[in-house]
């Protein structure tokens, strides 16, 4: 380790250097010259900030999921779970258009080995969600591999359609509409009214208008 300081400006510019590097070149682009260049240091500054390569990864995909985990704590809490769980639905589908370089690195490319699963935050405030419904009566009571096995549904309906935004290979307003069309229609399968979980996803549109 450099006996150097850290400086946070440094750390937050290799991180930013190293979404774009993934996004744009794939991970052979990174290495410590590369990362040094476009910040304008050292290569000793990747070593400095994070110890080596692997855990610059590391922690990106760490920032990534606090991010991620804060917007969906963020989210305002109702008497209608079934709408609750679509806003968090929506929450990952802006956080991913808002910040394609980091989605990439969170959920795309390969994690460095002995990673933990830095994601399991996220997942579990999704499995909250959902059991929050089957507590109020709108889901069918699940056993609790049951209930993952619904917030895994939703997590991949959000993912895709995140990835055909980013791809551009649909409109964005029909992205939108498939992904609270999914978001309905799971809810029905997993037991909610019909009629109520339109009106839950209804009230989701009317409260935050552009999906985007």
């Amino acid at each position: 380790m450099s006996p150097r300081s850290a400086d946070p400006a440094v750390r937050a510019a290799l991180l930013a250097a190293a979404k774009r590097l993934l996004s744009t070149e794939g991970p052979q682009a990174l290495s410590t010259r590369r990362l040094a260049t476009e910040v304008g240091a050292s290569s000793i500054a990747v070593y400095t900030h994070f110890g080596s390569m692997d855990q610059l990864r590391r922690e990106l995909r760490r920032d990534g999921f606090g991010r991620l985990e804060a917007d969906l704590d963020a989210i305002p809490r109702t008497d209608d779970p079934v709408a609750d769980l679509g806003s968090a639905i929506l929450a990952y589908f802006a956080f991913g258009l808002g910040d394609p370089d980091l989605y990439r690195a969170m959920f795309v490319d390969r994690p460095p080995e002995r990673t933990e699963d830095a994601g399991t935050g996220v997942f579990e405030r999704l499995v909250a969600a959902v059991d929050r419904c089957v507590d109020a009566g709108r889901f069918e009571p699940a056993e609790p591999a049951l209930l993952r096995g619904w917030s895994a549904e939703l997590w991949t309906a959000g993912h895709g359609m995140i990835t055909l935004a980013l791809t551009g290979l649909l409109p964005l307003d029909q992205v939108r509409f498939l992904l609270t069309d999914m978001t309905c229609r799971l809810a029905v399968g997993f037991g909610d009214d019909p009629a109520a979980a339109s009106r839950s996803i209804e009230t989701l549109h009317s409260a935050q208008g552009d999906l985007g």
